[in-house]
């Protein structure tokens, strides 16, 4: 998975910015999402753990030709998603570097460690 498309908090943040039109998947799991979110930019969840019963209906409640970034904890679940997506055809898909930890230490503050 060394190839795989990544993008920084930063640069993410950025580009939120100027290109709001964009797929976020948090595939953290609910306990997380309990403690710390980023729930007013629109990530929509999909708890790695749940495969099962969200497999079939991402690929038709998602348009896999958007830009689509995926976060988890540090980076490595949101990894597997990314892979997962490709394979699965979407074009524009990007794991989200250091994921919610990097994004409160370098973004915003305010969301809490864990």
């Amino acid at each position: 998975m060394t190839d795989l498309p990544q993008i920084s908090v930063k640069d993410l943040d950025a580009l939120l910015q100027s290109e709001p039109d964009v797929q976020l998947i948090d595939v953290r799991e609910p306990e997380e999402l309990a403690i710390a979110h980023l729930a007013p930019l629109g990530f929509q969840n999909y708890p790695l753990s749940a495969y099962e019963t969200w497999s079939a209906s991402i690929l038709r409640d998602l348009d896999p030709q958007r830009p689509t970034y995926v976060l988890c904890h540090h980076g490595l679940r949101s990894a597997q998603m990314t892979q997962w997506l490709l394979q699965q055809g979407f074009a524009q898909v990007s794991n989200i570097e250091g994921g919610i930890a990097a994004w409160s230490q370098a973004i915003d503050s305010s969301v809490p460690q864990y």
